[in-house]
């Protein structure tokens, strides 16, 4: 597997469609694989904690405007990220498969109680993921100078970021009402 388009797109489609992304909460048993991605935008902060509610929930209260994070989406856990999310903050979180139907529309679901828009998103070799945003959407709010001002990418760009939200219809019947965009 191509690791790179994975960490590429977990991190860069958060921080190029958040409008001034300071802070950003890594939750993964691999934080530097995704550091690294952040490490190429100017100016940003970022924490990494090990994947576990107990460390999460030690965190301070809306401090972060991205939260990417490796954990399944479950209540407790989301209801914790929020926590720590600024009001108009973004969280990407990977999900199995949207082919499990039931268990995708779960996370949606849980993500959706915290988000106005939840939307699925490819980040490579049949993996997904899902966008949470308190206030910007992923493809009307990309920031096109960020997405292509950034150095040493080798695979995510403005047009990949926007292709990766298109879904085929069999999706998006199958997930018309649950999808929030």
């Amino acid at each position: 597997m191509k690791e790179f388009i994975r960490n590429e797109m977990m991190v860069h489609i958060p921080l190029c469609s958040h409008k001034e992304p300071k802070n950003v909460l890594i939750i993964s048993n691999d934080i530097e694989k995704l550091e690294k991605e952040i490490k190429k935008h100017d100016k940003i902060n970022f924490d990494g904690v090990a994947c576990t509610l107990e460390n999460i929930s030690k965190l301070d209260t809306q401090k972060y405007d991205v939260v990417i994070s490796e954990l399944n989406v479950e209540e407790l856990i989301t209801s914790q990220i929020n926590r720590v999310l600024k009001d108009d903050g973004l969280i990407v979180n990977v999900i199995d498969s949207l082919d499990s139907v039931d268990e995708a529309k779960k996370a949606i679901n849980t993500l959706g109680k915290y988000a106005k828009i939840v939307m699925p998103f490819h980040i490579g070799e049949g993996e997904m993921a899902l966008l949470a945003s308190k206030e910007y959407h992923p493809t009307a709010d990309l920031i096109l100078q960020r997405a292509d001002m950034l150095d040493n990418l080798e695979y995510y760009n403005c047009d990949v970021h926007i292709a990766s939200f298109a879904m085929g219809n069999y999706v998006r019947k199958e997930y018309l009402g649950v999808i929030k965009n």
